[in-house]
Order: structure tokens, then C-alpha cells, then sequence
């Protein structure tokens, strides 16, 4: 019997016997949950499925509370792409720009072609850590393993894939080791081959075992217990009136002088917040308790 396809899921496999390690990762209510909240065409939902699928592959890498963060930031149709996703498995993700004119027909490198990716790691309570690499490959799986590559000098190799429904990724990577022989190398070759060989719809549509099996079944690999992911926006009152008070108290004084009230909407998941002057006089008086 055919099992169920797995809802917002990420799972860590790996070969014994080498030095090679995996994530695979499904989402689907998470990822509805982050478009459906927007008016973005057919093409730039598919492009933010593969950025969530990406941040939640590398998220995966992280051994402290903290956030990874996959940003594209061009000067075209889109100006700004961008998906997070925490340790504890919590996305979110935001497109701006002027995307209404998108014709569903543009590739991922005519409307970010000539743009920065920016992979930043956000430990908690630490200081974040920003790598750069241009956008100048034909897809965003190969931009990151560009990337790593580059800046952590690690052998990675990544298949994304999204629709309007679904997104899915997944990704192998050499772990850090002292072998050189040549069974090393070999191992991760072919290994990559296989992988090169997973079609798109086979993503989106076969259960991660499943797509394992279908790549992988000569090799022995252990797949570990299901992670489950969801969306999450970590906008608050607080958080946002700590953004109004970054404008200085002249120029929120000056917005009062024309509007009785000001309302501010997270672009993230459309929650509303209202401030009127007794919430902006607390906001400014330090002595006092911030907004809550």
C-alpha cells in the first residue's frame, strides 16, 4: 500500500560507511500558509517554495537556537526575496518588489539574474554570520552549492523544487573528515550522479523514503525520525513599536499631526497593530513599561 505523503516534514539521513550526510524536506500547509496570504504570480511562488525548502535544508545544520536566513536582493521585478526558517523548525518568507508584472514564463535568472544571495546565520544571543555569493547560475540549487563551495569549503549538492501546492528539497553534503583515498572521492561522485538524476515531480510527489529508495537503494541508508516544520511570523506589538521608535519621536509626532492613529501591518502574515499617542509617549518614555 501506498503511504500518505508526508505534510511539512524534514528528515536527516546518511550512508554508513562514508563520510556523506542528508536532509530531505517537505512542505506544504507551511508553505499555503506563507503564499496564501499574498497575491504573488504562479512563477514567484515557485521561486519563495524553493527559498523555504533551501532556508529549512540548511536550518537543519544548525547545533544552537538560532535562525538561518536565505535572501535575494536584486534591482529588477524583485527587489527583495526572502525565507527564514529557526532550529525549532519555524518559516517564514517575503517577496517584494514589483511582481505584478511577472508573466509566468520568466526563469529564476531573468528576474534575478545580476542579483546578491545573502545566507546569514543568526545564533541567539550571538553575533550573526553573512555570506555573499552572486546570483549568476540558472537556478538557486546551484547558487548554494556555489556557496558552500566557496565559503565553507564543504562538497554539497542540492536539488530543489516547488509548485503551487508543495515544495521540496533535498541535499547532501561531505561531512568534515581526514580521508583522501580514492574510495572517498569515489563514494561522493557517485553519489552525486544519483542524486543529479531525481526528477521534480518525484520530489513533490513521492514520500521521502520513497525518493531515497528511488535513488539510493544499493547504498545503505539510515533515515531518521521526521522533524515536523510550520509557518510562523514572530511579528508582536513590541517588536513592532521597537521598529516605529527607530523613526525618532519628531517624525511619529508629525504622522499624529494628520492621522489620529498609526497602523502598522506585518508583511509577513498580515497581522494589524494600532498605536495612538498614549502608546508612543510610552514607547519614547524609557521610565515607562514597553508596549506589550
Amino acid at each position: 500500500m501506498r503511504a500518505m505523503k508526508s505534510l511539512d516534514t524534514r528528515q536527516r539521513f546518511l550512508f554508513d560507511e562514508t563520510h556523506v550526510r542528508g536532509e530531505v524536506t517537505t512542505l506544504c500547509e507551511s508553505f499555503q500558509a506563507i503564499v496564501q496570504r499574498q497575491n504573488y504570480p504562479a512563477v514567484v511562488n515557485a521561486i519563495l517554495g524553493e527559498f523555504l525548502a533551501a532556508a529549512s535544508l540548511l536550518s537543519a545544520t544548525l547545533k544552537f537556537k538560532g535562525i538561518v536566513s536565505i535572501q535575494a536582493i536584486g534591482r529588477g521585478a524583485i527587489t527583495s526575496l526572502m525565507a527564514e526558517c529557526s532550529n525549532n523548525t519555524q518559516l517564514r518568507g517575503i517577496v517584494r518588489g514589483d511582481y505584478q508584472s511577472i508573466n509566468d514564463n520568466e526563469s529564476f535568472k531573468s528576474l534575478l539574474g545580476g542579483a546578491t544571495l545573502a545566507i546569514t546565520i543568526e545564533p541567539e544571543g550571538r553575533e550573526r554570520y553573512q555570506g555573499l555569493v552572486p546570483i549568476d547560475k540558472d537556478s538557486l540549487s546551484q547558487c548554494l552549492e556555489h556557496y558552500f563551495a566557496q565559503s565553507e569549503q564543504l562538497s554539497t549538492k542540492i536539488k530543489l523544487a516547488a509548485n503551487q501546492t508543495t515544495a521540496a528539497g533535498i541535499l547532501i553534503q561531505e561531512m568534515p573528515h581526514n580521508s583522501e583515498d580514492e574510495q572517498t572521492e569515489e563514494n561522493w561522485q557517485h553519489l552525486s550522479l544519483l542524486l543529479e538524476s531525481l526528477k521534480a515531480e518525484e520530489q513533490l510527489e513521492l514520500e521521502h523514503e520513497e525518493q531515497l529508495y528511488r535513488l539510493f537503494h544499493e547504498q545503505q541508508v539510515r533515515l531518521f525520525d521526521p522533524e515536523a516544520l510550520q509557518f510562523f511570523c514572530s511579528c508582536s506589538k513590541a517588536r513592532t513599536a521597537k521598529m516605529l521608535s527607530s523613526l525618532g519621536i519628531d517624525e511619529v509626532n508629525k504622522i499624529f499631526e494628520e492621522q489620529d492613529s498609526i497602523e502598522i501591518t506585518c508583511e509577513f502574515c498580515g497581522q494589524q497593530y494600532q498605536f495612538d499617542q498614549s502608546d508612543t509617549s510610552d514607547i519614547f518614555d524609557e521610565s515607562k513599561p514597553s508596549v506589550h
